[in-house]
């Protein structure tokens, strides 16, 4: 099944992005079938971050309140991400830098270390989430406590300790395993829950007037904020270097249109697994009057008797833990590339893997022990506003690299695609703006 994510010789380096730049070689007479089988990887480690635990909270209160009505904002979410994910991978491949790097460069050092402060936050905030998403989990399969399933998540760092040494693309093999798994998951799901098809068609139509009043308009900024991830950027942009191409024009062009492909197919899988999530929570709730799910234990715990068969919520609960565990892959290796790239700090991958997740245990533990078992659902929101607050921080200087000619050269973007980019620079500012004052100031 994972055939065609063949392992070269090359590519037996750590996978710990200052170690496997350049790893993976592309040879120039390969066929073009060839070449994009060696392309296809990068595009699946940046989409698990799309459907991490942190999206499935505002999926499933979105579901359960109004049905198939805000499947258009998951769908627009996931243009604008696949818009931003490409800009990305253009600006590593072109410059030969990550966006992280270019910062350094680029900046004073004042303004370097505040990038790097807001990038290292919005990792652990995604940390958090992944805590949280596991250690539910690992409740709901298992019968543990919260607070044992969060203990339990400690021992995700001996993971990352084991695959030292096994090649980059060994890691990609996985994560497409996981995003495999997470799939069949609720396609089985949704074939149990049966939802009304022509609904679901409708809903993916953009309507002002479905989002008018301000709980929907809420929840669907809310879906905004949680699809698109500032770790994601920095980490598109380095991780696309892996593959070794000539440095020339069209060799470049080449690897982009590759990446893009790359891309655009990952995080078409990615918007199938957050419709699905909103999906099954609009079939199974909402349309049995169940309209006040809005944790995901509750789904879990409600899922069995709607449906009428215990393997709902085991694959519910399977699908979860996967989730967490995919992301949790690519939150290391973000760290790590935001780490190198700000302040040239070169660390063991696993040690890092045990600094972000000793700093997410922390918040996650402490959150859990004040505000009781029924706090994730909260404390997920939460952990979504910390990434919101960090992403213009990230988008800005993303397109400002990406416009610069003197950096870019003949892939610099212009005219229409510079004011598309600058233009959802502004629209998502202002969502995630909105979102927190609303999150803070709002009733």
């Amino acid at each position: 099944m994972l055939s065609w994510l063949h392992l070269p010789k090359t590519a037996t380096a750590p996978f710990c992005p200052s170690e496997v730049h350049g790893s993976i070689v592309i040879p120039e007479q390969a066929s073009f079938w060839k070449k994009l089988s060696i392309f296809l990887g990068p595009g699946l480690l940046v989409s698990v971050g799309y459907m991490d635990p942190g999206n499935w909270a505002t999926s499933i209160e979105a579901g359960s309140r109004y049905g198939y009505q805000l499947l258009f904002v998951v769908l627009l979410s996931s243009i604008a991400a696949i818009f931003l994910q490409c800009l990305s991978l253009r600006v590593g491949l072109a410059t030969e830098q990550d966006i992280a790097q270019l910062c350094k460069t680029k900046y004073s050092r004042s303004t370097t270390l505040f990038l790097w402060i807001m990038a290292e936050l919005a990792i652990i905030a995604t940390d958090i989430a992944e805590v949280l998403g596991c250690a539910l989990a690992f409740k709901l399969l298992f019968g543990c406590s919260l607070k044992q399933g969060i203990a339990l998540t400690a021992l995700d760092t001996l993971i990352i300790l084991g695959l030292k040494g096994k090649g980059f693309r060994r890691i990609e093999a996985i994560i497409l395993g996981l995003i495999l798994t997470i799939g069949l998951c609720y396609f089985v799901e949704l074939w149990l829950v049966k939802p009304y098809w022509p609904d679901v068609w409708l809903g993916y139509i953009p309507s002002i007037e479905k989002i008018s009043a301000t709980e929907p308009l809420y929840l669907a900024i809310g879906i905004l904020g949680a699809t698109v991830m500032p770790h994601n950027l920095y980490l598109h942009s380095s991780i696309v270097q892996t593959r070794k191409v000539s440095n020339t024009v069209e060799a470049k062009r080449m690897a982009i249109s590759m990446n893009n492909f790359d891309t655009i197919t990952s995080l078409f899988l990615a918007f199938l697994v957050n419709s699905a999530i909103l999906i099954l929570a609009a079939a199974a709730f909402n349309s049995t009057g169940h309209k006040t799910v809005v944790d995901i234990d509750q789904a879990f715990h409600l899922l069995d008797p709607i449906v009428g068969t215990s393997i709902a919520g085991v694959l519910f609960g399977i699908a979860l833990l996967a989730s967490g565990q995919s992301s949790t892959f690519t939150g290391t290796i973000a760290g790590q590339i935001v780490m190198e790239g700000f302040i040239d700090l070169k660390i063991p991958c696993w040690k890092r893997r045990l600094i972000t997740r000793g700093l997410a245990l922390i918040p996650a533990l402490i959150g859990v022990s004040i505000l009781g078992d029924q706090s994730t659902g909260r404390l997920l929101v939460l952990s979504q506003v910390v990434l919101s607050l960090q992403l213009p921080f990230v988008i800005y200087p993303l397109i400002r690299f990406a416009s610069d000619k003197g950096l870019m050269q003949t892939f610099a973007i212009k005219g229409l695609s510079k004011f598309i980019f600058w233009l959802l620079f502004l629209m998502i500012s202002a969502a995630n703006i909105w979102l927190i004052w609303q999150l803070i100031f709002g009733d």
